[in-house]
C-alpha cells in the first residue's frame, strides 16, 4: 500500500507558539506547518536553511549549534549535518522517520509554553528568529534535476482541441504519465526577474499560399503555468525502480511552480521531439516546502476516471493511491501591469480553482513511471504537475486556455478574449512589466489553514 502521511498530535488545531504571527488565524504560516526555505543570512552573507513560521523565518544551522536537536536520526551525525547544509536536500534525503522527528523537535522549541526561563535559550530564540521580508530567498532545494508532466486532463484535453478538434487526446494520456526533462539550471525562485526568450517563430500559412521561411526574434506569446511540483526525498539507487507501495516515502513536500512558456516558440519547434527552447528559459520555485506530513489533513481521493477510460496498468495502481494519493490545493493566480503597480492598484485575480484534486495521475504514480525504468532520482529533484486546469473557464491554468474561445460554426478558431486590466489594458498573453504571482492554500475544518507563500515573477524585455 501507498505510505501516506496521516494525522498526528503535530495537526492539532489548538496548538499555539510564542511567535505572535503564527496564531493569527490568517496566516499561511502556523506552527502546525512549518515549511522549509533556503535564505541569505543578512549578517553573514551565506546561504542557511529555515522554516517559516508566522511572519518569521527560523535559522536552522543556529539551532543545530545550539543544541536545540538533541537526538540524532540517521546514520551518525547525518542529521545534524543536514541541517547545517544551505538548501533542504540533506534533510530530504533522511527520510521520513527524520522529517517527522525534526517536525516534532521544531513544534517543541516553539510551542507556547515551551521553557524560555534561562538567559541561553532567551538569546538563541532572539537569534534563530529572523523577519521574512527582510531577507532574500533562494530555491528552497538545489534541484539537480527538473521533470515537467501532463497531469491535468482537463488542460490536455482543452489544449488539444486547439490543435485537434476531433482527437484532443492522444492515444497514450490515459495509460502512461507524459512527461519532459525539463532544464534545472534556469529554476529561479520566486521574485526572480524572467527575461523574454528569443526563438524561431513561423507564422500560420494560409491554403494556396507559399510557405513562409521561419524567423527569429522575441516570443510574442509568453504565458505562464500554473503548477504544484514535488520535492523528492530520499532518492533511489539507478537501475532499481520505485514500486507504487513505497512511492509516498519519496515526497519530501509541495511547492508552488511556474513553468513560463512561450507558445509561438513552442508551436513551431514542439514536434517532433516536444518542449525545448520554449520551456528552459526560466521556471519559478515558490520559497517554501510544504512538507508531505504538514499536509496530511489535506489528502483527498485520486480523480475518479470516467467509466470507459483504462484502469492504470499494474504497476501504478494502488488501492491506497486511489483512495488518498491527491491534495486538496485552492490555487489563485493574479496579474498586475507595470502601469497598475505604478497607479499602487492591486493585482487582479484570474484565476481561482481547486483543480488540482482532479489530476489524472498522482504524484506516486508520476514517482513511480519515473523510475520504472531504473532512472535515479535524488533529493531535491523537482517534479511539476504540469499546468493545473479545470474544465471551467475561469479555473484554467494558464493564458492560452484562459483566453481561448473555442471554434466556430465551420471550426475555424474564433478570436482569443483578453483579460481586462482595470487601467484599460488587455492581454491575451503577457507583456513586458507583467508580474504573475500564484498562491495557494489548503484548509479543512478541525485543521489550521496551511499556505505555500507566493510564486511571482516579472517578465523584463528581450535583449
Amino acid at each position: 500500500m501507498v505510505s501516506t502521511p496521516s494525522t498526528n498530535e503535530t495537526h492539532d488545531p489548538g496548538m499555539r507558539s510564542w511567535v505572535e504571527s503564527a496564531n493569527d488565524p490568517a496566516t499561511e504560516f502556523p506552527i502546525q506547518s512549518l515549511p522549509f526555505c533556503s535564505f541569505i543570512h543578512p549578517e553573514e552573507d551565506l546561504a542557511c536553511p529555515g522554516v517559516r513560521i508566522g511572519d518569521k523565518i527560523v535559522d536552522l544551522g543556529l539551532l543545530a549549534e545550539a543544541g536545540i536537536f538533541e537526538h540524532r536520526h540517521g546514520a551518525e551525525d547525518d542529521f545534524l549535518h543536514a541541517l547545517e547544509e544551505p538548501a533542504a536536500n540533506g534533510i530530504a534525503a533522511l527520510g521520513p522517520a527524520a522529517w517527522s522527528a525534526l517536525r516534532r523537535q521544531l513544534q517543541a522549541f516553539l510551542r507556547e509554553g515551551a521553557p524560555a526561563g534561562g538567559q541561553r535559550t532567551r538569546r538563541v530564540r532572539e537569534k534563530a528568529l529572523l523577519d521574512a521580508d527582510d531577507l532574500q530567498f533562494l530555491p528552497p532545494s538545489v534541484v539537480a534535476n527538473y521533470t515537467d508532466f501532463y497531469a491535468s486532463v482537463h488542460h490536455a484535453t482543452t489544449v488539444g482541441s486547439m490543435f485537434r478538434p476531433d482527437n484532443p487526446l492522444l492515444p497514450n494520456y490515459k495509460w502512461v504519465p507524459i512527461g519532459y526533462h525539463g532544464r534545472a539550471s534556469s529554476v529561479v525562485s520566486s521574485g526572480a526577474p524572467v527575461r523574454r526568450p528569443k526563438g524561431q517563430l513561423k507564422k500560420d500559412d494560409a491554403p494556396g499560399e507559399p510557405v513562409t521561411p521561419p524567423a527569429f526574434g522575441p516570443c510574442a506569446m509568453l504565458d505562464y503555468e500554473l503548477e504544484i511540483g514535488v520535492v523528492i526525498g530520499a532518492g533511489n539507487e539507478m537501475g532499481e525502480p520505485i514500486a507504487i507501495g513505497e512511492a509516498g516515502r519519496h515526497i519530501f513536500g509541495l511547492c508552488l511552480v511556474n513553468d513560463w512558456s512561450a507558445r509561438d516558440i513552442q508551436k513551431w519547434e514542439y514536434q517532433p521531439l516536444g518542449p525545448f527552447l520554449a520551456k528552459n528559459f526560466a521556471t519559478t520555485m515558490a520559497p517554501y516546502i510544504v512538507t508531505a506530513e504538514a499536509l496530511a489533513p489535506f489528502r483527498c481521493p485520486a480523480f475518479k476516471r470516467p467509466a470507459g477510460d483504462p484502469a492504470p496498468l499494474p504497476y501504478l495502481a494502488d488501492e491506497s493511491d486511489a483512495a488518498a494519493g491527491g491534495f486538496d490545493v485552492t490555487l489563485e493566480v493574479s496579474l498586475a501591469s507595470a502601469a497598475m503597480r505604478e497607479k499602487g492598484l492591486e493585482p487582479v485575480r484570474i484565476s481561482r480553482s481547486r483543480a488540482f484534486r482532479d489530476m489524472y495521475w498522482t504524484f506516486a504514480q508520476m514517482i513511480t513511471h519515473h523510475a520504472s525504468n531504473g532512472c535515479n532520482l535524488l533529493p531535491g529533484d523537482l517534479l511539476a504537475s504540469g499546468t493545473v486546469s479545470g474544465p471551467e473557464p475561469e479555473t484554467r491554468g494558464c493564458l492560452l486556455e484562459l483566453t481561448w474561445q473555442g471554434r466556430d460554426g465551420s471550426g475555424k478558431p474564433l478570436p482569443r478574449k483578453p483579460i481586462e486590466l482595470p487601467t484599460g489594458e488587455k492581454r491575451t498573453f503577457l507583456a513586458d512589466g507583467d508580474e504573475v504571482s500564484i498562491r495557494g492554500f489548503c484548509e479543512r475544518e478541525g485543521f489550521r489553514r496551511v499556505g505555500f507563500g507566493e510564486c511571482r515573477g516579472v517578465i523584463e524585455a528581450a535583449e
